[in-house]
């Protein structure tokens, strides 16, 4: 089981695929994708070698991540990799969604267990704003698509933003009370590239915690392989709210994950150094040499993400790791 200095187990794995994202929302690439360095993704076979040797090290759930992920064509490949790999329970990925009827079946094909999309607004002229797309309808019927396989457990993630959706929480209440997701608000999160929007548009979400309980909103139980939503349940709502709150107080206590970037380097933290090589011990497939890489490597990992003192180390965006 690989465990940290500070007791902190890790069962869950983010799995970056790709740094490229087509969309350019303003909290994370206001100017769109910037080819700065070579497209040498994982391919699969070093990809089948990750998700062997960290199920041997425990790691229960795989997350596929980006950039935008399904922007490979060979996605569904790789769920079903990490899906067949022995002591992988769960295989999930976070997506923009922009083409998502369309893939969908595929990725159900392939096994997939738990779908998250970012919406950041409901109002399609608010959402282009955000994004600079217009889907905001294609990605609600592919939502739709997924409830009626029941099959993916969908959540849908909303970053906070003061001017954008900051003072609009209720349309998002109100469209849980019938639609049966989980909905995360996120803080926004300071990166190297982000300051001044950071400083105008950060909203902190106890307040909304806070407004939640007043409502009878009541906390769910967690799994040790959760992500760090704090996650409510109302009687009178199909869907839930989880909180993701990187600011508030021992936020990193209960860290129990680390991620893999798409060119093989290991990131003990999202907001920390510029990652751990793993390529070496990648390119065949005698995995011991990588397992014992791994558990040397977390002798590193510190107690904090260090986010209250504005440091983000090497993160300049968070399309980087896929958040």
């Amino acid at each position: 089981m690989l465990t940290d200095n500070f007791g902190r187990k890790f069962y869950y794995l983010r799995l970056s695929i790709t740094d490229v994202c087509n969309f350019s929302c303003n909290y994370c690439l206001p100017d769109g994708y910037q080819c700065d360095q070579p497209r040498d993704f994982l391919s699969l076979p070093e990809i089948k070698r990750i998700a062997k040797g960290f199920a041997q090290l425990g790691t229960e759930k795989i997350r596929v991540t980006g950039g935008e992920p399904s922007l490979r064509k060979d996605l569904p490949d790789i769920i079903s990799a990490c899906k067949e790999t022995k002591g992988i329970k769960q295989v999930a990925i976070t997506t923009n969604g922009y083409k998502l009827p369309e893939h969908l079946p595929s990725w159900l094909d392939a096994g997939i267990d738990a779908i998250n999309i970012s919406i950041d607004s409901l109002d399609p002229r608010q959402f282009h704003s955000i994004t600079g797309h217009d889907k905001l309808p294609h990605i609600l019927k592919g939502i739709d698509m997924a409830l009626a396989s029941g099959q993916p457990t969908v959540k849908v993630n909303t970053v906070l933003m003061r001017e954008y959706n900051g003072y609009d929480i209720q349309t998002f209440l109100d469209w849980l009370k019938d639609t049966p997701i989980t909905l995360r608000f996120i803080e926004l999160m300071q990166t190297g590239d982000n300051k001044t929007f950071f400083d105008a548009q950060h909203v902190q979400g106890s307040r909304i915690r806070q407004n939640l309980i007043l409502d009878g909103w009541l906390p769910a139980i967690r799994d040790r392989s959760s992500g760090p939503a704090q996650e409510f349940y109302h009687p009178d709502y199909a869907g839930r709210i989880g909180l993701i709150m990187p600011y508030s107080k021992d936020f990193c206590s209960t860290c129990n994950r680390l991620r893999v970037s798409s060119h093989g380097k290991l990131h003990l933290c999202l907001f920390t150094e510029e990652g751990l090589s793993l390529k070496d011990h990648i390119q065949h497939d005698d995995i011991e040499p990588l397992k014992q890489h791994i558990i040397e490597m977390m002798g590193d990992k510190k107690a904090t993400h260090f986010l209250h003192e504005k440091l983000t180390g090497a993160t300049t965006n968070l399309a980087m790791l896929g958040g």
